[in-house]
């Protein structure tokens, strides 16, 4: 179902609208898009939300062939992404935006911020840092180089949408699993 609301851009009050998509994912859940833009100040808002009672959770997924690039893939706004064999670490901020993809598109993503990132580079050990990593994203999508995909989400609104992902929930700050305070 897609549904559009009109209502005032958070920057600059200017009408906009606001346009939320409903989508099933197979064998997995309804999901919730929303999204925006401001043509006044450039405004942009992206979010997925999981229709169901979600939990703060994590997912992990182990990359091992080309085939894995297909895997769907969903973040909210507020989960984190990391690659620990890379040492790759995407939190959420202020301008983050959810989407939903598959693992090629997460690659993709971290391989544009490497992209900008090398023409910020001030050193050449900067620069041949983020050559490596570039290197290690190819052979990772060539099924080359096995690797951890691993999201985080207070939220539980992101997930991995594969058999073989493996889901457990993230106690909240201040839960005490022995019920004591």
């Amino acid at each position: 179902m897609r549904t559009e609301v009109p209502g005032p851009c958070p920057v600059c009050q200017t009408e906009i609208k606001y346009l939320y998509l409903t989508d099933e994912i197979p064998y997995f859940s309804e999901i919730l898009i929303i999204s925006a833009l401001c043509p006044s100040c450039g405004y942009r808002l992206a979010d997925t939300q999981l229709l169901r009672n979600a939990e703060p959770s994590r997912w992990v997924l182990r990359i091992n062939t080309p085939e894995d690039m297909m895997i769907r893939v969903i973040r909210s706004m507020n989960g984190a992404i990391s690659i620990p064999e890379l040492g790759i670490r995407i939190d959420p901020g202020p301008a983050c935006e959810g989407f939903v993809s598959n693992v090629e598109g997460v690659l993709n993503r971290i391989g544009n911020v490497l992209d900008s990132l090398l023409s910020w580079a001030e050193t050449d050990d900067e620069r041949e840092r983020i050559r490596c990593l570039q290197e290690s994203l190819k052979k990772v999508k060539e099924g080359n180089l096995a690797v951890t995909l691993v999201i985080e989400d207070l939220s539980g609104n992101s997930a991995i949408i594969a058999d073989r992902a493996e889901f457990c929930r993230i106690e909240a700050v201040g839960d005490d699993p022995d019920g004591q305070s």
